[in-house]
């Protein structure tokens, strides 16, 4: 069986990205953080509950999942983040120096939820 928790790696043009999923507290947030390999860029795209809003809990949403009114999206899944860090780059929300940068990852997912294609978005 695979491990959720283990870093993977996401090859996106030139730049090979390094990915994880977390479920943190003590504001029960998923965050997906990526860097870039071999350089100290990292972003974290942060999922925070809120009205029409759940984050993975353990129990009735799985491991790695943010869902909203209209869609479910599984941060486990490498098109999921592929389609995230295409989006972060279409908004020029990707670091291009040295440092950590943190983004509200609801305004991502609906932008991909209206242009989703099978990309790992379920709809509700």
């Amino acid at each position: 069986m695979r491990s959720h928790r283990r870093t993977r790696r996401l090859v996106v043009g030139d730049v090979t990205w390094l990915w994880t999923v977390r479920h943190r507290h003590p504001d029960c947030r998923e965050v997906l953080s990526l860097r870039q390999e071999g350089v100290p860029v990292k972003v974290r795209v942060v999922f925070r509950p809120g009205p029409g809003r759940c984050v993975s809990d353990g129990w009735f949403i799985p491991s790695g999942s943010v869902a909203d009114d209209r869609t479910t999206l599984n941060l486990h899944r490498p098109g999921a983040v592929r389609g995230l860090v295409d989006l972060l780059a279409v908004r020029g929300l990707l670091p291009v120096s040295p440092g950590e940068t943190e983004v509200d990852g609801w305004p991502l997912l609906d932008a991909l939820g209206d242009a989703d294609g099978g990309g790992g978005l379920t709809p509700r």
